[in-house]
């Protein structure tokens, strides 16, 4: 994603945003600092017009942590993950009830979001070892 310069106000909302955390954000941004140190999370990130609960830019992971009336908002996700996406990151989203009850298979499925995933990289490792011949098929 290119650097578009943020808007005046995109850091004191930043600001805010990180002083009125709802207790499951808190929660997570705990656990993210102190059981992924090197996914090297940030909290309420401006990405372009939108904020970011968490993102991991050199993951290109996006974590989004719903609230309880949560349903309201779908369009404005939809169109937030759309442009996220469009960004190069992958979004996950939890509930505020999944985090606070269930902070185990959030981080079981954000560990799998940070694997890499093996098929990739053999399809990768494979390419580079076996590279295709210059003369084309059969020569």
């Amino acid at each position: 994603m290119k650097r578009d310069r943020l808007p005046s106000n995109a850091i004191p909302r930043a600001r805010k945003l990180r002083r009125t955390a709802t207790e499951a954000e808190t929660i997570l941004w705990r656990v993210l600092r102190e059981k992924l140190p090197r996914a090297k999370f940030r909290r309420q990130v401006p990405l372009g017009r939108y904020f970011a609960d968490f993102a991991s830019h050199g993951a290109k992971l996006v974590i989004e942590v719903d609230g309880g009336q949560h349903g309201e908002a779908a369009g404005y996700d939809a169109a937030r993950t759309l442009y996220l996406e469009h960004e190069g990151y992958r979004v996950l989203r939890f509930s505020n009830h999944d985090v606070i009850d269930n902070l185990d298979g959030v981080l079981e499925a954000l560990g799998r979001a940070l694997t890499p995933h093996p098929s990739a990289t053999s399809e990768q490792a494979r390419k580079s070892a076996y590279p295709s011949p210059t003369g084309g098929e059969g020569q």
